[in-house]
């Protein structure tokens, strides 16, 4: 087992975190935790546990791009350096549920995530088109149960408004373009 404090971070974050997250965001299959963390694990240690942050402190932030979410604006814009290249519409937290404001970075990013409903726990996975999250996740924050993150949506419609419990909802082709721009430890800057 390798001694670099990050691994070893992470090998406990993940073996003492909760099994479900209130939000209902998981890493079921050893694909999605190469896909989040980019090491191998021992399968045994991937029993169906939820994932925890990894610290900003070992999350270097990448120097070319970054994002900026306007929740007035509903807007997300791609910087690389201080050249905005592409905006996107987004959805934001509706009242009583807004999207915090404040500087982040990407912590978690998932192809097919599984959803759980946050007050049934009804289970939906990855890939089925009943999942509201669509076919990829971007976490940037986390209280340790609850994540807020990009994704897509199921309801098209609400892009443009204040509809989600936090969240960044996008279209589907959007999350997916903004998925290839960004890695772990892209800043996020959440602006009123």
């Amino acid at each position: 087992m390798c001694d670099l404090p990050l691994f070893a971070w992470m090998r406990n974050s993940i073996l003492q975190s909760n099994l479900k997250a209130k939000m209902g965001y998981r890493l079921p299959r050893l694909v999605n935790l190469i896909t989040v963390f980019g090491l191998l694990l021992t399968p045994h240690s991937l029993l169906a546990v939820t994932p925890k942050t990894i610290p900003h402190s070992v999350i270097p932030a990448t120097k070319t791009t970054r994002l900026e979410i306007h929740i007035r604006r509903r807007q997300v814009t791609v910087y690389h350096g201080n050249i905005p290249a592409k905006t996107y519409p987004i959805a934001v937290g509706r009242q009583g549920w807004e999207t915090p404001v404040g500087n982040f970075r990407v912590a978690q990013m998932l192809k097919n995530p599984t959803w759980i409903h946050p007050f049934t726990g009804k289970e939906i996975p990855g890939g089925d088109p009943e999942n509201p999250l669509g076919h990829y996740w971007i976490g940037f924050w986390t209280d340790g149960r609850n994540w807020i993150g990009f994704h897509g949506t199921t309801n098209p419609e609400s892009v443009g408004k204040s509809a989600s419990h936090g969240c960044i909802r996008m279209y589907s082709k959007d999350v997916e373009d903004l998925y290839k721009q960004v890695k772990l430890g892209t800043i996020v800057s959440v602006m009123p």
